[in-house]
């Protein structure tokens, strides 16, 4: 190799490096996308229902731009709004949280925990997420969890989905909803659901709704007849390369599956799931590559 091929090729893969922290830093992870899509469950002839699935917003109180972008999507009109959680960013963005979902009041909606509505987010070093999913030490500061629901659930009126479940109807059609806490941190409790599930009327779809779309969730929810199933957490893999896609998904879902539309098979059946690239990222991280932050905006149509 000729003395200069070496240094060269070094810089230009420098040079490639910093150009691609640079744009997934100060441009990328400000261009806020709604992804659309098309599921047809329902019954032939009825009416479609509008579902806006929102995830991991990691809010901080400086950050307006997200939180003027959240609130302007009430002009879409959803018929329903799910939250698969990690509403958090900072221990005081409650109140950034109140203004960007504060129009949604009147909008019918569900919603359950990540660990960011629980723990305060902290520095961690991104390669260990190579070893595997990421552990949180719960001695770190209490988010105002409390303050959270009592918003969500009593300003908006949405139902919370923490090991519980609901039963709503939109658009003339009887919806039952079954959801999980946390379950990264192991805080799924089936017991608990299925007693509430127990005591649900009878609906033309069951939707199931959690935060991290571990295996053993996603299995569990087919196992009590879920029609659907709604999630976030991954960040799409946040970090993303073109062409290939996730490096990681912070949990054993498969990488191709870590953003987006899918389907997803288990016990001889196949149902949609949708995985929500999420709209934010860590204080502690704060870019996105190839991996723009998102909505969807799922429109549940009749069979044809």
């Amino acid at each position: 190799m000729p003395p200069r091929v070496l240094p060269t090729a070094l810089a230009t893969v420098g040079a490639l490096g910093a150009a691609s922290a640079a744009w997934g830093i100060g441009v990328e992870r400000f261009l806020f996308t709604v992804r659309h899509h098309t599921v047809r469950l329902l019954e032939p002839g009825t009416a479609p229902i509008r579902v806006l699935h929102l995830s991991d917003m990691h809010l901080a109180p400086w950050q307006r731009r997200r939180r003027e972008w959240v609130a302007k999507l009430a002009s879409l009109r959803p018929d329903l709004v799910i939250d698969t959680g990690d509403n958090f960013g900072h221990p005081a963005a409650l109140p950034a949280i109140r203004a960007a979902l504060g129009p949604f009041a009147g909008t019918p909606g569900v919603h359950v925990h990540g660990s960011n509505d629980i723990w305060a987010p902290s520095p961690r070093n991104p390669f260990r997420y190579f070893l595997g999913p990421s552990e949180k030490a719960h001695d770190e500061a209490l988010l105002d969890t409390a303050g959270l629901d009592a918003f969500l659930g009593g300003d908006l009126g949405w139902s919370a989905l923490n090991n519980d479940s609901a039963a709503i109807e939109v658009r003339g059609h009887r919806l039952r909803f079954i959801g999980t806490d946390d379950p990264h941190h192991d805080l799924d409790d089936w017991d608990a659901l299925d007693e509430t599930r127990a005591a649900l009327p009878d609906g033309e779809l069951t939707i199931g709704v959690t935060h991290a779309p571990y295996r053993r969730v996603l299995d569990a929810f087919m196992d009590r007849g879920a029609d659907m199933i709604f999630a976030g957490h991954t960040h799409g893999g946040q970090v993303r390369v073109p062409g290939f896609g996730a490096l990681v998904a912070n949990c054993d879902i498969p990488l191709k599956q870590s953003r987006g539309l899918s389907t997803w098979s288990h016990g001889g059946r196949d149902i949609p799931l949708n995985v929500s690239a999420g709209l934010g990222h860590s204080i502690y991280a704060p870019i996105r590559f190839a991996c723009a932050p998102e909505v969807s905006l799922i429109t549940l149509a009749p069979r044809r």
